[in-house]
């Protein structure tokens, strides 16, 4: 056995054994490591943010892009968005033991489906040092025990914020493998815990598009996908143009580097001669390179051609494709077509088209009249998120503690033998 392996091992048979402690523990002691543990990482904002300026530095260095940067960059601010959310958590309802219904048989046996933890799970994730906290939090809630792997541009920040959770597990009296870093940069490492399926009950890759299809090819264990997000606004004829355009502008500019950011702008021919002119001015004060199609292009010459692989990219940068279609049905077409299942946008004043939109559109997140930015744990009351799967099964769309539980029938009697 290679040293890798035995580390994995071991991080693994950790957390299973922790797992099996934190299904039991009692709501008010996870609330309590919570709020302390949100208390501590405040205190240690300044520490937090110098070892996020290393990994920022050593970020350079590796070539990462604007974007890429400011996913990692953790400024007071950031921090303090991170603490919020785990109070957040701390007020929400324990879906642990919760009953999700019941009921009672004619044979007087009292049926009870309640909700229990997954066990382990393996969070692999990109560089953003918020994510780390918030799968921490919402693992610990929803009483499982994670193992978290993210990106080397990351290290030093995560490795810093981890052990400060692990401090404040250790000073509530909970057993700090409910929470464990692998600390190895090593992809050998990776792989080596994609084959612990009988200790490991999820794996949950979060980031690029080769990471997520590595870890379904090699996973022994089931996968909670979050593939990327190729993200659409579609501006109907009959939108409002000050509307689409303030949606826009903050679905793309807001933060380009995130996965709910908008990607692709279509509009409908009706009002492409008016509506694409007003585009291009408010996107290039964004600094937004606009990629078009042909019929983009004749009203607009000054903008660059898009490709056919173009529809497909998830930029994650201040570029956006933009397509002419002819109706709401092909712009639901192209989207079935193009999309990631991720979120999509529809900007109308038509109520019947805004529900064939959301009824056709095949996405975890169908918006109308909003940002795409708003699919987001947070946004929508989750407290926080451990990722937005584009899967359909075991959970679609933002996955908070709610996702991050199973269940099992407890099956209460008296006595009662069955019949033939």
């Amino acid at each position: 056995m290679t040293n890798h392996q035995q580390y994995a091992n071991d991080l693994a048979r950790n957390a299973r054994d922790a797992s099996f402690e934190l299904s039991q523990l009692s709501t008010s002691l996870k609330n309590q490591w919570l709020k302390s543990a949100a208390e501590k990482l405040e205190k240690a904002a300044d520490t937090i943010v110098a070892e996020n300026r290393k990994d920022l530095e050593n970020g350079k260095h590796l070539g990462l892009g604007k974007a890429q940067l400011d996913r990692l960059e953790l400024t007071p601010k950031r921090l303090f968005a991170m603490t919020n959310s785990m109070r957040e958590i701390a007020f929400m309802e324990d879906p642990v033991g919760r009953v999700l219904h019941g009921g009672l048989r004619p044979n007087g046996l009292q049926i009870n489906k309640v909700g229990v933890p997954l066990g382990v799970i393996f969070f692999i994730f990109e560089s953003r040092p918020n994510v780390t906290t918030d799968a921490a939090a919402l693992s610990l809630k929803s009483g499982n025990a994670i193992i978290l792997r993210g990106g080397k541009e990351a290290i030093q920040t995560n490795c810093l914020v981890v052990e400060i959770l692990r401090q404040e597990l250790r000073a509530c009296g909970i057993t700090e493998n409910a929470i464990q870093l692998v600390s190895r940069t090593d992809r050998e490492v990776v792989g080596h815990l994609l084959k612990n399926g009988e200790l490991i009950d999820l794996a949950i890759p979060r980031g690029g598009e080769e990471l997520i299809r590595r870890v379904s090819q090699e996973a022994t264990m089931p996968v909670m996908k979050h593939y990327h997000g190729n993200c659409h606004v579609y501006v109907e004829e009959s939108a409002c143009h000050k509307m689409a355009l303030e949606i826009i502008l903050n679905s793309k500019c807001q933060r380009p580097g995130v996965c709910n950011a908008a990607e692709s702008i279509l509009v409908d021919k009706k009002i492409a001669s008016t509506f694409i002119p007003e585009l291009s001015a408010a996107l290039s004060k964004g600094n937004v390179e606009i990629r078009g199609c042909d019929t983009s292009l004749a009203i607009l010459p000054s903008l660059l051609a898009a490709t056919e692989e173009d529809f497909r990219t998830e930029y994650l940068d201040l570029i956006v494709s933009l397509k002419v279609v002819d109706d709401i049905h092909h712009a639901i077409r192209h989207i079935n077509h193009y999309g990631s299942k991720h979120t999509d946008v529809i900007i109308t004043q038509n109520l019947e088209k805004a529900c064939q939109f959301t009824k056709q559109v095949d996405s975890s997140a169908v918006v109308v009249n909003a940002s795409s930015r708003f699919n987001d744990g947070g946004q929508i009351g989750l407290g926080a998120e451990i990722g937005i799967s584009t899967d359909k099964f075991h959970a679609r769309g933002p996955c908070g503690l709610n996702e991050l539980t199973s269940y099992k029938y407890v099956i209460m009697g008296n006595g009662q033998i069955r019949p033939e």
